[in-house]
């Protein structure tokens, strides 16, 4: 006998919220949903594990919005920190529609915009405090935010806030915020630090885990290409552009030099609408692009790591990977941009010879092999410009590096190669 679906209603919220959750189109709650909302509303510390694109903001905003209840008071009594202004604003937006029938307030606080405005949003009243952790450290400290009342605290993406260095400044946090209170740890892997950081933070808590962590969604099918430069990757990314089936393109760079390059080159190219993000745009211009990409108004969007878990779109169809990340769990959170809500998508990782020796950690990391193709016969492979290969090949030494510390590198081989055929040259003169 099949067993009976699963129903926001099995989790006994309250009518508003309930109304909400209708209205948004949801039909019944993701894994992750029906494993964290009952330990959270049974007041549990959790940790909870999953893949990006798994419904996980739901699965704490849900229960805090029917904990607490109703405004009340002027202080924050939810804290929810996320590494980034772009996921912060994520969060944001989901408050904001499944808060839509009740009074509770909200508020984001983050970088990249002066702080007085914020300030003033928070002066006014607020339930649910959204923030990165520096800014929420420079309103605090500036005497602008009362934290005694604040009874919940939520870190989200907490493997991104260790990969940014935060962790000094969630302690300060920490320190400054009610003892007695519930903890909520949200991320996509678990590696070694936030281990620790989950040690420092949560008291005895659940584990809400709905795949093993850095695994990637059933949903999207990923491929792999040997590329050997730049102007090659450049070629295969136009080919594939050319298709119509890639209609709602992202495509992720290492760095921003990169990413704007990509940008001007293809904005000159007739390949529909198309913008970049990355940390040195202005925050309302990376917000603009990203509600654009969301709406369908841009066919191409073009971003660095900064971005990758802040975008929360549903037709994304492709993610390209025009370099592979230096950091491995970014590869998990690039591609879990498609896929998203059960809908089936595609990412595409454009590799060098340098960084195809990451691809086997990443695999490992993934516990899944990356299909590689062949290059397609209509793209045109370029020689690798003299700079670039020697680029490439330092890369592949510092690697290697790191694998054996004895290894002297391919460049010091080249020169004791050149001293020794230096000296039998010398010999042979002397003869």
């Amino acid at each position: 006998m099949a067993s009976e679906k699963a129903s926001f209603h099995d989790f006994k919220l309250n009518k508003q919220l309930l109304n909400a959750v209708e209205e948004l189109g949801y039909d019944e709650p993701t894994p992750i949903q029906q494993k964290a909302i009952p330990l959270v509303l049974n007041g549990h510390d959790v940790m909870g594990i999953a893949q990006t694109g798994t419904g996980k903001t739901a699965a704490f905003v849900l229960p805090i919005l029917y904990k607490a209840k109703y405004a009340q008071g002027n202080d924050p009594r939810v804290l929810i920190l996320a590494p980034t202004r772009e996921l912060a604003l994520q969060i944001e937006q989901s408050v904001k529609e499944l808060s839509m029938y009740t009074d509770l307030r909200y508020v984001a606080v983050y970088g990249g915009v002066g702080p007085k405005v914020q300030i003033e949003a928070v002066q006014q009243g607020v339930d649910i405090l959204i923030a990165t952790p520096g800014r929420f450290m420079d309103i605090y400290l500036k005497g602008e935010l009362v934290t005694k009342s604040i009874k919940t605290l939520v870190l989200d993406e907490a493997d991104k806030m260790m990969d940014m260095g935060f962790m000094p400044q969630i302690r300060k946090i920490l320190e400054v915020i009610p003892v007695k209170r519930q903890n909520l740890l949200f991320s996509a892997t678990m590696p070694e630090k936030v281990v620790t950081l989950s040690e420092e933070f949560l008291e005895f808590p659940e584990v809400a885990e709905v795949a093993p962590q850095a695994t990637v969604a059933e949903t999207v099918n990923q491929e792999l290409y040997e590329v050997p430069n730049l102007k090659s990757k450049i070629n295969l990314l136009e080919y594939f552009l050319k298709k119509e089936e890639f209609s709602r393109v992202l495509i992720f760079t290492k760095t921003k030099t990169t990413a704007d390059n990509v940008f001007k080159y293809l904005e000159r190219k007739d390949y529909g609408s198309i913008r970049v993000i990355h940390s040195n745009k202005g925050q309302n211009s990376r917000i603009n692009a990203i509600n654009q990409f969301k709406e369908g108004e841009l066919r191409i969007l073009v971003s660095t790591d900064v971005s990758a878990r802040g975008i929360d779109v549903t037709e994304v169809s492709h993610v390209i990977n025009f370099d592979v990340p230096i950091i491995y769990e970014d590869y998990v959170h690039r591609i879990g941009r498609t896929g998203r809500a059960l809908k089936k998508g595609k990412a595409i990782t454009f590799a060098n010879q340098a960084e195809m020796f990451h691809i086997g950690k990443i695999e490992k990391m993934i516990n899944d092999t990356i299909q590689v193709n062949p290059i397609p016969e209509e793209v045109t492979i370029t020689e690798t410009p003299k700079q670039e290969r020697q680029d490439i090949e330092r890369e592949i030494d510092m690697f290697k590096r790191r694998e054996n510390p004895d290894f002297k590198g391919a460049f010091h081989e080249k020169k004791v190669k050149f001293k020794d055929k230096k000296h039998t040259s010398k010999k042979r003169r002397r003869r």
